[in-house]
C-alpha cells in the first residue's frame, strides 16, 4: 500500500520493508561479530520493539537471554517528557552485558532514563541498538552503540511504531502528510 489512514491522519509510504530487513541483518552481524562468546542479556522496550526485536533475534546465532520492558513517554503523536515504568525488568543483571533494543531514539528522554535505571543495578555494560534514531531531535546526551538508520524529525508509523496505539502492524514505514 503506498497510502495508509490511521485515526484522523494519512500516511504514505517511506520505507519499505525490504529496506527495513537489509538493515536489521546488517545489526545483527555487527551484534554477532561483537558479542558471540559474551552471553549478553537483550532487553527489549516494549510496545515498538516488539517487530525489530522478532526479526533481530531470528538472525541472532549465539544462545542468549532476551527480556521486556515496557515505559511510557508519548501520548498521541507528542512526548509528555515524563517517563512511566509499566513492565519493569526481572532479575539480576549485575556483572552482565546488556543490549538495549528500540524501535526509535527520538529525543532521547525514555532511552537515558532506561539506561540511568539499568546503571543503578551494576551492569558490566549497557549498550544501546536502536532500529531509528532522529539525530536532530536528539534532546539528551546518549551514545547509540547500533543504529540501523538515522532518520529525519518527521511522525511515522509501521514496523511497530503507532499513533496513539494503532498502526504498529504495517510492515512498512509510513510517514504522516501534513
Amino acid at each position: 500500500m503506498e497510502k495508509i489512514h490511521v485515526k484522523d491522519k494519512d500516511f504514505t509510504i517511506s520505507i519499505r520493508n525490504e529496506e527495513i530487513m537489509k538493515h536489521v541483518e546488517e545489526i545483527a552481524k555487527r551484534i554477532n561479530h561483537d558479542f558471540a562468546d559474551k552471553d549478553p542479556l537483550f532487553i527489549s522496550l516494549l510496545n515498538g520493539s516488539f517487530m525489530f526485536t522478532a526479526d533481530l533475534m531470528k538472525l541472532i546465532n549465539f544462545s542468549c537471554e532476551v527480556q521486556f520492558v515496557k515505559y511510557a513517554s508519548y501520548e498521541g503523536m507528542n512526548t509528555t517528557g515524563e517517563v512511566k515504568e509499566m513492565i519493569g525488568l526481572k532479575g539480576d543483571i549485575s556483572g552482565r552485558i546488556v543490549i538495549i533494543l528500540e524501535d526509535i531514539v527520538d529525543t532521547g528522554i525514555t532511552m537515558k532514563h532506561m539506561v540511568e535505571t539499568l546503571k543503578a543495578k551494576n551492569p558490566k555494560e549497557i549498550h544501546i541498538c536502536t532500529f531509528f534514531a532522529k539525530p536532530e531531535n536528539l534532546q539528551v546526551d546518549l551514545d547509540l552503540d547500533y543504529v540501523a538508520m538515522n532518520i529525519p524529525n518527521d511522525f511515522i508509523v509501521g514496523y511497530g511504531l503507532d499513533y496513539d496505539g494503532y498502526g504498529r502492524n504495517y510492515a512498512d514505514i509510513y510517514t504522516v502528510v501534513k
